[in-house]
């Protein structure tokens, strides 16, 4: 008689469902305005965004149901193509140039982000890599040096396009998996001195990059340049009170607070739904990095805990510099709020990433 799998993690599907759900209110509603006044179609943001979701969501099922050792015979070529689509992003008459950033490829109105496929195809790898002998980590020059410089590649290549905010996501979660596999702590520290001397080469290298930090210091003082988006999400998040103006009455979302249906989501979500409504989405995001981080320790081998780690990390990494940035508390860097946001690559890719974990969970003790 055929033995029958264990079910996924139920709150760890819960969370994702009601953040999906979630999400695709507030797309409608922070993005209702923009969409009619550009497209004649207040429903064009929520609709596309459905859309993106019913495709992630298939992805999800597919990811729940597919082994996650099957990744690890993947993971090589995956991220090769990863490498291959960032670079062909770069090249003119390939790459798509939206908001500023060459970071796009496709026809039109519809194309993906291979930025954001790559930190998946990253955690796949160093997973891998990480996982086939555990205790060479340990070592700096044949352990950690190459994974590092695999992931300073693919960094550097993000940059050019440029996009800080998701090169920024994959080094974190992949820093994640390298402490999490048994780096030294006085690697990781030497490491993390370079992190920030680096860090602080790439902002002095863009004007706007230190604008940006001056911003984060003082916003008022260039209220019309740029401290206008810190300023503004602050000026939504602020009359929201305790139980916010009600669903749909934002007031910022009428081209005060630009893109509101992206990286400024959660200040029209907390104008509507005020204090409590903030608190609950991030008692979900909470539950499922716990739920995420409880199946990572239980999963029966060495790439299964690595790669739960990797991909809950990205979510984690990711929901705190997107609500930083939106409180005042970090620098705008262009970070969607996982699985919130509108947004194809992201939303796919997210939904993707976390029917692999749900699929750990069926094999964690």
């Amino acid at each position: 008689m055929k033995q029958t799998r264990p079910a996924p993690d139920i709150w760890l599907l819960i969370c994702i469902l009601a953040l999906l759900a979630i999400g695709i209110i507030m797309v409608y509603s922070a993005g209702s305005v923009l969409a009619f006044r550009n497209y004649g179609d207040s429903f064009y943001f929520v609709k596309r965004q459905i859309l993106f979701a019913v495709l992630g969501l298939a992805a999800m099922f597919v990811t729940t149901n597919v082994d996650y050792r099957v990744w690890r015979k993947y993971a090589k070529p995956i991220l090769i193509v990863c490498f291959i689509m960032l670079i062909a992003v770069l090249i003119p008459g390939i790459g798509v140039v939206r908001g500023g950033a060459r970071s796009w490829l496709g026809i039109g109105s519809f194309g993906i982000q291979p930025s954001e496929f790559m930190k998946l195809g990253m955690i796949l790898f160093l997973a891998h890599w990480l996982s086939k002998d555990p205790g060479k980590i340990q070592s700096f020059t044949t352990g950690l040096l190459p994974p590092l410089g695999l992931m300073g590649v693919a960094f550097g290549i993000i940059m050019l396009q440029p996009d800080l905010g998701t090169g920024t996501v994959m080094m974190g979660a992949s820093m994640l998996i390298i402490f999490t596999a048994g780096a030294r702590m006085k690697h990781l520290a030497l490491l993390a001195l370079g992190g920030i001397a680096g860090f602080a080469a790439l902002i002095a290298a863009a004007p706007y990059r230190l604008q940006r930090i001056t911003a984060f210091l003082d916003p008022w003082s260039d209220p019309l340049g740029a401290g206008y988006q810190i300023i503004q999400s602050l000026y939504a998040i602020g009359p929201g009170g305790l139980a916010g103006l009600g669903l749909g009455m934002s007031r910022q979302k009428y081209s005060y607070v630009p893109e509101p249906q992206t990286d400024f989501i959660f200040s029209i979500l907390a104008e509507e739904l005020g204090f409590i409504g903030g608190i609950i989405v991030l008692l979900l995001f909470l539950v499922l990095v716990w739920r995420g981080m409880r199946v990572a320790m239980t999963v029966p081998d060495a790439f299964g805990s690595l790669l739960g780690v990797g991909i809950i990390g990205m979510v984690a990494v990711q929901v705190i510099i997107n609500i930083g940035v939106v409180i005042g508390l970090m620098p705008v860097t262009g970070i969607t709020l996982p699985l919130i946001s509108y947004g194809g690559s992201s939303l796919t890719l997210m939904l993707t990433a976390l029917g692999i974990l749900l699929n750990l969970s069926r094999y964690a003790r």
